[in-house]
């Protein structure tokens, strides 16, 4: 089509320089029993720490999972972890029994089991609750003052009776007008304020603050004559600036009193160590659900905690607040019926031991490969007690055997190796377990569990070899390519162990390999090492060692999105020769990198046939010949006489 209608010069461009990107190809996948963290959600972490930061630390119920994922880290640094709902799992929450709210999902617009809360649906929990389900959210205290009254109160009420140095109950005209927790001013020239720790009708408690150091007041304060004024200070109100009021947004739209200062405490020092310390705090944000900050933020207090809190949601408005939720233009917000108000979360709960079919359910997040990109997925222990341990490692094989982009990595069952008195019967345990499973090239299987130091707890742990075996190809990726062979010396070294639960010996191997079983083995001076490199294929064929079903996903993923960019473009010699191009050189590039010896890109009118056309197919046929692995090393050693030539012994020179 002509684009001119007048003379002039059209410029256009064409790109032709299309290529096969190398893939990702380490990137870890586990399910988790944790106690902190979202469920049920797909959750991307980088190292130990930041398991620790999202999902909490290990326990005695769950350090198999929780060990799994953080031995991979100690090879890797792109983990994706999926928690498990488990059966009694719930939010801590301001009130009543808890609830479960599994992630962000579930909160916002409910995934039709559990939620959605984020527009109020919550009944009698009070008004916010623990971001993630688990115990450790029994710890928070939530604390809010939502007008300038509630912040603070010059002459609240008076004192009318004399008080000596050191006393700590003091009589005021109006117990009502403090509550605990808030901080008091008796006017004494020294300054100092107390905190009201116990109110007793008229009569108040107090103690000395910011610091709790000596007794008492430390000035006598005499109202007998001329009663002294109290002034009284919501209890936090020394962490912010100034008492909330009314924003500028709200100002502009002709709206009042739309402002509150909200924070979180660690009241019982489980999350951060030290009881009372402040963890989160927001100040002036709005009641009003259109408000803005002056940068143009949304400042509606709801959505400030669901987008920058850690730690917990909004549930609900306080009882007795009018106007709060609704548009700012022209509204007065006024005073809850409590406030300053306060949240102390209970009922937080971390759930029992995972079902088999909440593990199932844990890992069906992993099942679709057009949206979670994964290739190394352990299984985790196969099951505490040794039941269900099976279905749980057919689960792992079926999945991967599924996708087809992924290895799955399985031990056996902890009760077949750990505490076992004779290696022959751990043996025959781990052989038995693995002749269950089907032949599958996607698998690999490895020969128990290691015994590691658990610094959280101050213990030794046995724990499941899987993550670190696909730990090891993570670093075989890492330090060479993903068909080179994880097993050996070099790159097979195995991290943390402290012992093996089934060491075996070169018989015991022999019978493991013929398994399909993927010995771990310690060699005094060189350390616990990965001593093979099978899948779980029982057929004699390439694909039967790790190195060359890693090659194959890696080539395969990689021209995959390669040959998207030629979709919908014509089945025509161009596109064909075009398409060889972009393979070719990628292939090359894997050959220089001794990862095949050979290959062969046929895409022509050979395999590109009319009714091929016709049908809108595009066909093209990639043989290669992968590179092979040492498994067996035979060395012949010949004692010849002093004067015999080599020539005569070997039959050349």
């Amino acid at each position: 089509m002509v684009e001119l209608v007048s003379p002039g010069v059209l410029v256009k461009e064409k790109d032709l320089t299309l290529s096969v990107r190398n893939e990702a190809t380490s990137i870890g996948a586990a399910g988790i029993f944790a106690t902190d963290g979202p469920a049920h959600q797909v959750i991307t972490v980088q190292d130990e720490n930041q398991l620790v930061d999202i999902f909490g630390k290990p326990n005695g119920s769950n350090f198999e999972y929780w060990f799994t994922a953080a031995n991979f880290l100690a090879y890797s640094n792109t983990l994706k972890v999926v928690r498990f709902i488990t059966t009694g799992m719930l939010n801590s929450t301001g009130a009543g029994a808890g609830a479960l709210i599994p992630n962000t999902i579930s909160y916002q617009d409910g995934d039709g089991t559990y939620g959605p809360y984020s527009g109020g649906q919550a009944s009698g929990l009070g008004e916010f609750c623990a971001r993630w389900a688990g115990a450790w959210g029994n710890s928070i205290d939530v604390a809010w003052c939502a007008t300038a009254a509630g912040y603070s109160e010059a002459a609240a009420t008076t004192i009318a009776t004399a008080n000596v140095i050191g006393a700590t109950a003091i009589t005021m005209a109006s117990g009502s007008a403090v509550a605990v927790g808030d901080i008091v001013y008796f006017q004494q020239t020294d300054g100092q304020h107390y905190r009201v720790t116990i109110v007793a009708s008229n009569v108040v408690t107090v103690v000395r603050y910011p610091t709790e150091a000596g007794t008492g007041l430390t000035q006598a304060v005499d109202g007998s004559s001329t009663p002294v004024n109290v002034d009284r200070f919501w209890r936090y109100y020394d962490q912010f600036d100034r008492a909330p009021g009314t924003s500028a947004y709200a100002s502009a739209e002709g709206g009042s009193n739309d402002e509150m200062h909200i924070i979180v405490l660690d009241r019982g020092g489980v999350i951060t160590g030290t009881a009372g310390t402040v963890i989160e705090k927001w100040d002036a944000v709005s009641k009003g659900s259109d408000a803005k900050t002056p940068e143009g933020n949304a400042n509606y207090y709801p959505d400030v905690l669901y987008n920058s809190s850690s730690y917990i949601y909004w549930l609900d408005h306080p009882a007795g607040a009018t106007n709060w939720g609704q548009v700012v233009l022209l509204r007065a917000f006024s005073a809850p019926t409590t406030d300053p108000g306060t949240n102390v979360f209970v009922s937080g709960a971390d759930g029992s031991v995972p079902t088999e079919g909440q593990r199932s359910t844990g890992y069906d997040l992993f099942k679709d490969p057009e949206t979670v990109d994964i290739n190394l997925l352990m299984s985790g222990p196969a099951s505490v007690d040794g039941a269900g341990a099976i279905t749980h490692a057919v689960k792992i094989s079926d999945l991967v055997a599924a996708r087809k982009d992924s290895v799955g990595f399985i031990s056996p069952s902890r009760s077949d190796v750990v505490a076992i008195a004779t290696s022959y019967t751990q043996q025959a345990n781990v052989v038995g377990f693995f002749n269950a499973l089907a032949s599958n090239s996607f698998t690999v299987f490895d020969s128990g569990y290691k015994k590691q130091y658990d610094k959280y707890n101050d213990v030794y742990r046995w724990v499941p070899l899987n993550g670190d075996i696909a730990g090891v190809c993570a670093y075989t990726d890492a330090v060479e390519d993903p068909w080179w062979s994880p097993g050996g010396l070099t790159r097979g070294q195995i991290r943390g162990s402290v012992e093996l639960a089934f060491d075996p010996t070169q018989t015991e191997r022999d019978a493991l390999y013929r398994a399909r079983v993927n010995p771990v083995v310690s060699f005094p001076g060189e350390g616990t090492v990965l001593w093979g490199d099978k899948t779980g294929l029982s057929a004699n064929t390439a694909f039967s060692r790790i190195n060359v079903r890693r090659l194959f996903i890696t080539m395969e993923e990689a021209c995959k999105v390669a040959a998207r960019s030629i979709l919908f473009e014509f089945n025509d010699e161009f596109t064909q020769e075009n398409f060889k191009s972009m393979v070719n050189p990628y292939l090359a590039d894997i050959q220089g990198r001794r990862g095949i010896t050979d290959f062969l890109v046929v895409c022509d009118s050979t395999n590109n046939t009319p009714s091929v056309v016709d049908n809108n197919e595009f066909r093209a046929d990639i043989f290669v010949k992968p590179t092979r692995s040492i498994n067996y090393i035979t060395l012949t050693f010949v004692a010849t006489r002093t004067g015999v030539s080599f020539s005569e012994v070997v039959g050349r020179a």
